[in-house]
């Protein structure tokens, strides 16, 4: 995921927040190596907070963030019923999700 945002912009991003289930010491040299400053895993596992990101603050930050995305997914599945989609296309998927996001 990382390798395909550093393509479209051809800049990587300079914060990411992830599931703990992918914390590992290899993804994290990996998401370095790419120029992502600041990586933060929902679990720490055996990695310390000053290898991932510059601060504590940082960490609970980014560290909160995954569970507010969620929450707005949560939002449009149950209130603008995207929950199940009968589409086939990308395209009318896409004109579906904007509708509903701007009704």
């Amino acid at each position: 995921m990382l390798e395909r945002q550093h393509r479209a912009p051809g800049v990587p991003p300079r914060q990411t927040a992830s599931d703990g289930g992918y914390a590992s010491l290899d993804n994290l040299k990996q998401a370095k190596a790419l120029g992502v400053e600041d990586v933060a895993f929902h679990k720490k596992r055996a990695l310390t907070i000053d290898a991932m990101v510059k601060s504590r603050w940082v960490y609970r930050k980014l560290k909160k963030l995954p569970g507010g995305i969620e929450a707005n997914i949560s939002c449009l599945k149950r209130a603008f019923g995207l929950a199940r989609c009968n589409l086939a296309r990308a395209r009318s998927l896409q004109s579906l999700v904007w509708s509903s996001v701007v009704a």
